[in-house]
């Protein structure tokens, strides 16, 4: 029996986390570059990256006051002009009337409860995530009361 051959292509979860970490990169928010990409049927339908709203300076051109002062991290959250990045992504395919129902969401970080609720009412049914942020019991809950599977992504997308 001949030996099957190996793919060599990364498997569908790094591939996907590869390319949010390269959406990170176009991140205007000054103090963390974040990004989210959205696939439906192993196809991207909608990125997002964190930083200012459209039409807005950019943060390092101090369109956010929060992002571009010496505000210590986490203080005055509610100065901060910013979208995360699964707030983008989710508009962004508002904008363009893409339907995100059935979806997956890749995320470099685990959603915070704003973003978790926006996932849940925009019919997202998968979160990936890499690494941790504001991933409480709370939102943990939301996502299994509201049936959206959550996981860990344990590959290395940086390689």
């Amino acid at each position: 029996m001949a030996d099957t051959p190996h793919d060599p292509r990364p498997d569908w979860d790094t591939y996907f986390m590869t390319i949010a970490y390269d959406v990170a990169k176009r991140s205007n928010c000054s103090r963390r570059s974040v990004a989210a990409v959205i696939v439906a049927d192993r196809r991207i339908i909608s990125t997002g990256y964190n930083g200012t709203p459209r039409g807005i300076l950019n943060c390092f051109e101090g369109g956010c006051p929060r992002c571009s002062g010496n505000t210590a991290s986490g203080a005055s959250l509610e100065e901060c002009l910013c979208l995360h990045a699964e707030q983008n992504a989710i508009c962004q395919a508002a904008y363009y009337g893409i339907r995100l129902q059935g979806s997956t969401i890749y995320v470099t970080l685990t959603p915070c409860l704003t973003c978790a609720k926006l996932i849940v009412s925009a019919g997202i049914r998968e979160v990936v995530y890499a690494g941790s942020y504001a991933f409480d019991a709370q939102t943990r809950k939301l996502f299994a009361d509201a049936g959206i599977a959550c996981r860990r992504y344990e590959g290395d997308a940086h390689a």
